[in-house]
């Protein structure tokens, strides 16, 4: 079984793509690629691969309510390739958002069950993930915590009315297990997916989320993308900025 998996983010680093396919990667068995989908120029990389896979796995952030512009490229590039290399891989994907719901990503998934009609590829479902944003700061959280483990052990030994070793150690299992439980239904169905990727079979079209109730994950996203924006070109990003006749907009 050869898989191929592509991370479509266009962002460079800390992208939930890119973390969702390399949790994703961990439940498929066989041989298993991964690449990047960033640009233009990373789809002559990817279109080669796939002359090679069984089974193609894209994940995507949802963008504007449907697949992101540079993906769009892609499918269309990858329609032509496939008929004229007669390919016929399974194609699967993962898609996450920004919202509290997963169930936003249903046009996405809809869009590549049309592509795969379009090109003769067997559409074999997929996992919309709501709270993209989120899975990064567990994921950041979970590393500060493991990171400043020894940190505290230390500090435990220091200080006379510390708390014990074990006391210390259990702290931090505790806020993992915290964290990995938000967590646990997203793992639950790429686990699952995996395993259909790995038994050649359809794994079907399941939409989940981060499970924090709506009325702390709401105020929590607010705060966290006008921090992103102040910190991205300003309000908005750089929407509001005055720009000269013919600049391009780099959020565009």
């Amino acid at each position: 079984m050869r898989t191929l998996i592509v991370s479509c983010s266009p962002k460079r680093r800390l992208s939930a793509s890119g973390l969702l396919a390399c949790v994703q990667r961990l439940s498929v068995r066989g041989t298993v690629r991964r690449l990047a989908l960033r640009r233009r120029g990373d789809l002559p990389a990817v279109l080669e691969h796939l002359c090679q896979a069984d089974a193609v796995i894209l994940s995507m952030p949802l963008y504007v309510d449907g697949v992101p512009s540079h993906v769009l490229e892609f499918l269309r590039e990858a329609e032509t390739f496939c008929k004229e290399n007669d390919l016929h891989p399974r194609l699967y994907c993962i898609a996450n958002n920004g919202f509290i719901e997963g169930r936003q990503s249903e046009p996405l998934m809809r869009t590549l069950e049309n592509f795969c009609a379009r090109s003769g590829l067997d559409w074999c479902g997929g996992v919309g993930v709501g709270g993209g944003v989120m899975l990064n700061v567990n994921a950041v959280l979970m590393c500060l915590k493991l990171a400043l483990l020894p940190v505290s052990l230390l500090l435990n030994r220091l200080l006379p009315d510390g708390s014990t070793p074990l006391d210390v150690l259990a702290d931090t299992a505790i806020n993992l297990l915290v964290l990995l439980a938000l967590c646990s239904t997203i793992l639950f169905f790429l686990v699952r997916q995996g395993r259909a990727v790995s038994a050649g079979a359809d794994a079907g079209t399941h939409y989940t989320r981060v499970l924090i109730p709506s009325f702390i994950f709401i105020p929590m996203a607010n705060v966290f993308f006008v921090i992103v924006s102040l910190f991205q070109g300003g309000l908005f990003r750089g929407w509001l900025a005055p720009k000269e006749i013919g600049q391009p907009n780099p959020e565009a």
